[in-house]
This record gives C-alpha cells, sequence and structure tokens, in this order.
C-alpha cells in the first residue's frame, strides 16, 4: 500500500528522489498517488481481472463489448497520466524515479501481463516504462513481474 511505501521510504532513510524533501516535487509524488488509486488502478486492474481472473473462475471468457469498454477506461487514464504526469519530463516529479514511477509500473504492468500492452502505441510511455525499469534494474524489474507475466498460463 501506499501507506506502507511512505512509511519504508521515511524509516529507512532512503535516497531522496524516491520521496523527494523538495516540498514540489513531493506535491507531484504526492498527487500521482492519490490521483492513480482511482484511475490507473482501478482500470488498470479492471482490465486485468476481466482479461485473466472472471475467465478463470467461470469458464468463460468475457463478452467482447465488455473488453472493449474496460480498454477504453484505461486509454482515458493512460492518456491523462501521459498529458498531466509525464508531460515532456524523464518521470512523474522531474528528472529522477521517484515512488510515483514505481507505483504507476507495477499498476501499468497488470494489463499488460493479462496480454494488452498498453505500451506499444503510447511511444512516451514506452520509453518511461524503458527508463523506469533502467532506474530500477533491468534484472529487479523482471524479478518483481516473473509470476504475474506468467499469469495467463493458469
Amino acid at each position: 500500500s501506499i501507506a506502507i511505501l511512505l512509511y519504508l521510504v521515511q524509516k529507512f532513510k532512503t535516497p531522496d528522489h524516491w520521496y523527494p524533501s523538495d516540498l514540489q516535487k513531493r506535491a507531484r509524488v504526492d498527487e500521482y498517488l492519490c490521483w492513480q488509486h482511482t484511475n490507473i488502478r482501478m482500470k488498470g486492474s479492471k482490465l486485468f481481472l476481466s482479461k485473466v481472473f472472471l475467465p478463470l473462475i467461470t469458464g468463460q471468457p468475457l463478452p467482447p463489448e465488455k473488453l472493449e469498454f474496460a480498454t477504453e477506461d484505461l486509454n482515458v487514464a493512460l492518456k491523462q497520466f501521459e498529458e498531466k504526469f509525464l508531460q515532456d519530463k524523464p518521470f512523474i516529479a522531474g528528472s529522477e524515479i521517484s515512488l510515483a514511477d514505481l507505483v504507476a509500473v507495477v499498476e501499468l504492468m497488470q494489463p499488460v501481463c493479462a496480454g494488452y500492452d498498453l505500451f506499444e502505441e503510447r511511444p512516451k510511455l514506452k520509453e518511461w516504462r524503458r527508463r523506469v525499469e533502467e532506474a530500477v534494474g533491468k534484472q529487479l524489474f523482471q524479478e518483481a513481474h516473473e509470476d504475474i507475466m506468467n499469469v495467463k498460463n493458469l
């Protein structure tokens, strides 16, 4: 949860870029962390659940029109994310990775793992993901997503 991440950042005195001491940068991180709950998280999770878990539970795929609605809903949030949060910056809070980027990429990987590559036709988002992956470390990024990337094989 976000509360746990904020606690850990403060308890373990992590590098400043994760949760900046500069109030404007911190406000940017906080703004994203508050916004994402009802936007990227909710809409990305809805698509993930619709494409993976509901068919697993019911034995039936979700009707295409419902999947299309969930996909379009997520696309609206992705557009807002690119325009409002990424803008022309390398990361959400500026020139360095922060908790906002970490939380965002984790949420965005859920639909990818369900078979919807939301980065494919969004060069700005794709480049941002590459920077986040690089900042975290490719091996750690892959390890963190290993189980969920195999969820379609259930």
